[in-house]
Formats: structure tokens, sequence, C-alpha cells
């Protein structure tokens, strides 16, 4: 549904006197969701790192840029799709742990993305297999993002399997090879994962169900330096009160599955190195996520990388890091154009959708948004907010002055005053 009839649609209900169920404005759909959650759930979701400032300069710096709307340019017709099968140029983000957010988690957000013409990228640490979602999505697109594991072996299983259930790009998070220090968490002494949520990418892999079978060694792939310093005293908090945790973990099979996702989740050793283990295994184009600086997407592309995502996981790593939108640019000169350029962190509506392909992303993916959607309403929640944005988005455009996604360029933009 395009901008105007969305808008049109609504106020015909307002008339009725009917609000919409799942608020547009995004600080009351925020709010809406954290009346649907648990203390403990709404916080790990809306907690960025340290004092949150990247966080807020994620959604802050938008403002930095400002929109010079186009008169008299017929822009009665309008094409806000983008290759051959989006609908916008927006994807879903991928959210772990989506299941304390709603009891069908990521099976709901795949039925929507499915149902609304958006890509979604299944979450390494979703609460439903891959491959459920994958079925529930039927032809529509969808890419897999990948935690590279300790053991080699594992990451590749995940691969293979998305591959298998028909994910169309492996997208390799590179900014969460430790957890950030996130203060809203550490002071509820909160992690799901701890609590047997959110690994079932995990559990349903075949590589994995052996590892548990085995006796615990530690990784199944040695490295340099094995992520157990950090993690380490995690496991033994497993073992030691297994009766805080999760009701699951009362049999000793989740208990062991839990210990071993804490040792071989990721690897911090992880470098330049070893991405053409990964080129080696896989057909499919492999898009870099959490790169900011220009020399890393650089290096990326000399390193046969088909694809660069600008971003800060949320906010929720490194505090005081960059906003996304300011590293946009610089990244999008160092690309000139050999691949695309996606962007996420920070992204709230519509207009911040223009900015950001006025200033060379291809596309922008949303993470917390839809999720404060599925925690109101399930799967309709998800598909009124994908609903909102591209709507949003639809309009921006053609009162900017554009016809389509094509003619949205750099000036189109100024930078604002001071």
């Amino acid at each position: 549904m395009a901008g105007p009839e969305r808008v049109a649609a609504i106020y015909l209900r307002g008339v009725g006197g009917r609000r919409p169920s799942v608020p547009v404005e995004m600080g009351e759909l925020e709010a809406a969701a954290e009346g649907s959650m648990s203390q403990q759930a709404f916080a790990y979701v809306a907690a960025g790192a340290g004092n949150e400032s990247t966080k807020r300069a994620n959604e802050s710096s938008f403002e930095r840029w400002r929109i010079v709307p186009r008169m008299l340019r017929d822009v009665s017709e309008r094409d806000t799709s983008v290759g051959r099968r989006i609908a916008a140029p927006l994807l879903l983000s991928p959210v772990g742990v989506l299941e304390i957010a709603h009891r069908d988690a990521d099976a709901a957000v795949a039925r929507a993305a499915a149902a609304e013409g958006v890509p979604m990228i299944f979450s390494n640490q979703a609460s439903v297999p891959m491959e459920t979602c994958a079925e529930a999505m039927g032809s529509s697109p969808r890419w897999f993002q990948l935690y590279w594991s300790a053991s080699n072996e594992l990451t590749g299983s995940l691969v293979g399997r998305a591959e298998a259930c028909g994910c169309e790009a492996i997208v390799v998070t590179l900014d969460t090879t430790m957890l950030g220090w996130r203060a809203r968490d550490l002071a509820l002494g909160y992690l799901p994962f701890l609590r047997g949520k959110g690994i079932a990418q995990y559990t349903s892999d075949p590589v994995f169900q052996r590892l548990i079978a085995e006796p615990s060694k530690g990784p199944a792939t040695p490295t340099p330096r094995p992520n157990l310093a950090a993690l380490g005293t995690l496991i033994q908090l497993v073992r030691r009160y297994p009766d805080r945790f999760w009701p699951a973990l009362r049999s000793g099979k989740a208990r062991r599955a839990v210990e071993r996702f804490v040792q071989i989740y990721s690897r911090p050793s992880l470098t330049w190195d070893d991405l053409p283990f990964l080129r080696e295994r896989t057909r499919l184009p492999i898009v870099l996520k959490g790169i900011l600086h220009p020399d890393d997407a650089r290096r990326a592309i000399d390193n046969g990388m088909n694809g660069i995502l600008v971003s800060n996981h949320g906010g929720r790593q490194v505090d005081g890091a960059i906003a996304t939108i300011d590293a946009l640019p610089g990244v999008v000169d160092a690309v000139d154009g050999r691949v695309p350029v996606l962007l996420d962190s920070g992204v709230r509506g519509g207009a911040d959708m223009f900015k950001a392909l006025a200033l060379g992303a291809a596309a922008v993916c949303i993470g917390r948004p839809y999720l404060w959607g599925l925690a109101v309403a399930g799967e309709s929640g998800v598909r009124e907010v994908i609903r909102n944005f591209v709507a949003d988005f639809d309009l921006t455009m053609g009162l900017a002055g554009c016809r389509s996604v094509a003619e949205i360029g750099t000036e189109t933009l100024v930078r604002a005053p001071g």
C-alpha cells in the first residue's frame, strides 16, 4: 500500500472511532512494547553499551542532514522497489532471542516479512531454527546472519544449512566477538542465553548436537585464544547454580547445551586471514556487518566480500562509537560503487531511510522497531511497523520530488546549520 492510501485508511478508521492498534509514533510504540514485556526482557532489547551515548547518537545524528524538497515534478506515480523482488529498500535486521518479546518469535517475523515483501535476515541467535522460518517464508528473500564460532566445523554447518534453506546471502557480524558493557542488563544480572533462550540455531544443528554429547574439552577447532577467559565464569555459574536458571535447564542435556554454547559462541581471535575459510565454503554473497571505517571497507572488498553493512549493533557494543549515518559517507566513498552498502542502527522512519539512501546506501535495515511491533501484537504488529515505514518512505520520497529510489541522491540533502 502506497503512502497516501495507508494514511487514508488510518484516517477513515479514525472516523469510526478506531485508532491504530499498533502505535504509529515510535516513542509510543516502544512504550507499548515495554508494557508487554518483562523488565528483564525489555532491558535486554533496549539497552545500549555503557551510558548509551552511541545508541542516542545513532538516532540524533540523522538530524544533521536536512532534506531539500523539489517542486512540480509530477510524483503522482512512485516506485519504492529495489532489485527484482523487494518492495522497498528495507530489510529486517537480525535480532536475537525474539521469544522474550512474543511466543511466536522469529516465525511470526518471517511470516510478516514475506507478506510485506521485505527480506528478513535470520538471526544466528534465533529462538526458532532457520529451516522453520524459511518454510514460513516460501520463496520470499531471506539472508542469514553468522556469528563466527570458535568451532569452524559449526560455522561451516550453519552456513551449509543457510544455503540449503534458501538464504541468499551470509551476513557476518564482526562487532560482537565479545559482549559489550551493557549496564541495564548487568544491573538486572540478566543474560537470556544462560536460560537456554536464543540458541535454537545451535540446538537444531547436527554438529552442535554431537558436541553436546562429547566430553567438554573446549572448542572443537582450537584457536589461539579460545573464548573461555571472558565467558568461562558463566559456565561455572550454570554448573554451580542450575536451579537459578530457566526451568528447562534442570535437564542435564539442556545444561550441557548452554555450557557448550557459552564455550564456542564467538571467536575474538578472528582476523582478516580467516575470511578465505568462509569464502571457500559458500557460493553465496558474503556481507560484512559492523564496518565503520573506510579502510575496513576497502579491505573487505580486497578479500572478496560482496557487500558492506554499516552498523554499530544498535549502539550495544561500544559506548561513544561513531553513529552509522556519520560513518556512511566515508564508507560509500571507499567502496566507490564496487559492492552494495547497507546501513542499520538508528533508522526510525521513512525520512531516515531517505537520508541514508541519499548518502549512498542501497537499503537500510531496522531492528528494534519491528521487535516493538512483535511485542505489542505479534505477526500483525510486525506487519504494521513495516507498512508504516514503507508508507512514510513513499510519502517522503514523493514530497521531496523523487519518483523512484534511483532519483534519490546527494543533491536532495544539505548539512544542518551548526
